[in-house]
């Protein structure tokens, strides 16, 4: 069966992941949910990735980060630019996420990152999510 949306996939999984309590879980590997997961884990929201080769098809492991009184790091994550809406910003549109606690990943011409890099460096793209 094909999916039309891999990104949204990806986090659909992590959220039932965090609510099911488990610390990983194992993903259909992609270039583009990669860097999604390594950016997160850059920014503090999962503790690791890691690529594991497959037969049919590679797996990225995804480890969950917790607090060590049991709370997810990660308390919400949502898809905002989706196949039937796709939301474009330019650089001087792209705001904070809860005033510079949460994080949205986008999508520029320089590959994926955060937001407040897209500020920094002045490029607009798409915005694939939001995490706080």
């Amino acid at each position: 069966m094909s999916m039309t949306d891999p990104i949204s996939d990806l986090l659909t999984r992590i959220r039932n992941a965090i609510i099911a309590k488990h610390d990983r879980l194992d993903v259909p590997a992609s270039r583009i949910k990669e860097a999604v997961c390594r950016l997160l884990a850059k920014q503090g929201y999962l503790l690791d990735v890691e690529r594991i080769d497959g037969t049919p098809q590679d797996s990225l492991r995804v480890y969950l980060r917790y607090a060590p009184d049991g709370t997810p790091a990660i308390t919400h994550i949502s898809r905002v630019s989706k196949p039937g809406r796709r939301v474009y910003r330019g650089s001087d549109a792209i705001k904070p996420i809860l005033n510079g606690l949460g994080v949205a990943i986008v999508s520029t011409s320089r590959g994926l990152m955060t937001d407040h890099d897209a500020r920094a460096q002045g490029v607009g793209g798409e915005i694939l999510c939001q995490i706080w």
